[in-house]
């Protein structure tokens, strides 16, 4: 099959290497053309603009980094996907964006006879190196039926969840889920450090309990360390509560805990933290309770 991948970034460019794994012929499209040329010698194409990248698609997968920019890719004057994708063809949008705006562009595709599945992932660069993304999905069936195979490529676990915007109102909730998890673990282990206790210690015995979370196997470490590899930015994440305060403001939900993170992440972000991971919320809670930045 013929795919653009527009958005070489932490998440495109493995979502493009998998697709070139599964022997795919890939067409790859980034602002900055340098990180798109690095994937000549894993057998892609290199695009000039995000419409010379559609012209001859099938399917045309766009993973960037916020509403504004999916705009722009999809339908910017002149350079615009939407301009020359080819009737028959699918949209699939990987990004994390505006469930409104999603629905907006699916319309704006679907007059030029062109399917669109919103279907942003979660999971991590880890998850995108290695083909295990969980991918929450909007569309109709049949844009789904569509889509599938090449999700199954970049994804493990790939969930229809509804109509189009569907799939960005659930990463949105994934979201509000996962940012107040790690403030709760960030919490407690800033809690069991000024009880003099050993943080890994805590956490060895509250994971045989109620407790146990992915989190607490996987970034508990990182934040007794204090240290914060990037896997998915900070600000980001930011970005991504915006969207779920956002849809809770029109649907007039009260998002209370999820305002409360996105504050946290604000102080963080104007503290220069902004590029470091998203569990690097630690950081705020150490500062909130006079601890060093230093591990526990």
């Amino acid at each position: 099959m013929r795919i653009a991948v527009i958005g070489m970034g932490t998440m495109g460019t493995p979502m493009a290497q998998n697709l070139l794994k599964a022997n795919h012929q890939v067409c790859v499209f980034n602002r900055t053309t340098t990180k798109a040329e690095a994937l000549v010698n894993d057998g892609a194409t290199v695009a000039l603009s995000p419409a010379e990248a559609a012209a001859q698609a099938d399917v045309v997968l766009v993973c960037v980094s916020d509403t504004a920019d999916v705009q722009d890719v999809l339908t910017q004057e002149q350079t615009g996907v939407i301009h020359t994708i080819q009737p028959g063809s699918l949209v699939i949008d990987c990004s994390s964006i505006s469930p409104r705006v999603t629905r907006d562009l699916g319309t704006q595709f679907a007059a030029k006879e062109v399917g669109y599945v919103d279907a942003p992932v979660s999971g991590g660069s880890e998850g995108a190196i290695h083909g295990t993304l969980a991918i929450m999905c909007g569309g109709t069936k049949e844009d789904m039926a569509r889509a599938m195979p090449i999700l199954q490529v970049i994804g493990k676990n790939v969930t229809h969840v509804g109509p189009r915007g569907a799939g960005q109102v659930t990463k949105a909730i994934n979201q509000i889920a996962i940012a107040g998890t790690y403030r709760a673990i960030a919490e407690g282990l800033v809690l069991a450090s000024r009880s003099d206790i050993d943080p890994k210690k805590v956490v060895e015995a509250i994971c045989g309990g109620a407790a146990a979370s992915w989190v607490m196997d996987h970034r508990s470490d990182n934040m007794i360390n204090n240290e914060y590899p990037l896997g998915f930015r900070l600000s980001l994440h930011r970005k991504d509560l915006n969207i779920a305060l956002e849809a809770g403001k029109e649907l007039g939900v009260s998002l209370r805990l999820t305002k409360l993170v996105a504050e946290a992440k604000d102080t963080l972000i104007a503290s220069g933290y902004g590029d470091e991971d998203m569990w690097a919320i630690a950081r705020g809670v150490r500062s909130e309770s006079d601890l060093p930045q230093k591990p526990f």
